[in-house]
């Protein structure tokens, strides 16, 4: 019997930057976009609301669908076989420059428990390298590509 697993991410565009997650999984340091698992009987949105709450301790309002993966794609955390299908939303908070980011990558990362912490990635010269997980390159290939193209003024 084959496996999915759903996972649901976020897009917090501030400044010229994106918010990135920057995670100690397992012992490998992974760089993706904030957000998790969908939890049985919880919808699309309502996750991302929940995950962003959880780990970002603010209220995300304005979500909107960006991306569903449309490919493919083997979990890089489980041994038997599973599909990983991602959801990606868009939103905004009240305060994008009263969250609690560090300005490194990984900055304050132990060794050992799994942790977290978050940074803004400048858009100006980022590339799908900057993320960990195959998704994670698509998603913010689309996303430079959307906002060189002028379809974003917020930036």
């Amino acid at each position: 019997m084959q496996h999915f697993t759903l996972r649901v991410y976020g897009l917090l565009v501030h400044d010229g930057h994106v918010l990135v997650a920057d995670e100690l999984i397992r012992g490998q340091r992974i760089t993706k976009f904030p957000g998790g698992g969908l939890e049985y009987g919880e919808g699309l949105k309502d996750c991302l609301v929940r995950e962003v709450r959880e780990e970002l301790g603010v209220e995300a309002f304005d979500v909107e669908h960006y991306y569903t993966t449309d490919f493919f794609q083997q979990s890089a955390f489980h041994s038997t076989p599973m599909q990983v299908v991602s959801v990606y939303y868009r939103f905004r908070i009240a305060d994008p420059g009263a969250l609690r980011v560090v300005t490194e990558p990984f900055a304050g990362i132990g060794e050992g428990a799994d942790q977290e912490v978050f940074r803004w990635l400048p858009l100006a010269g980022a590339q799908a390298g900057d993320m960990s997980l195959p998704i994670d390159r698509v998603v913010l290939d689309q996303l430079l590509i959307t906002l060189r193209g002028g379809a974003d003024r917020t930036v």
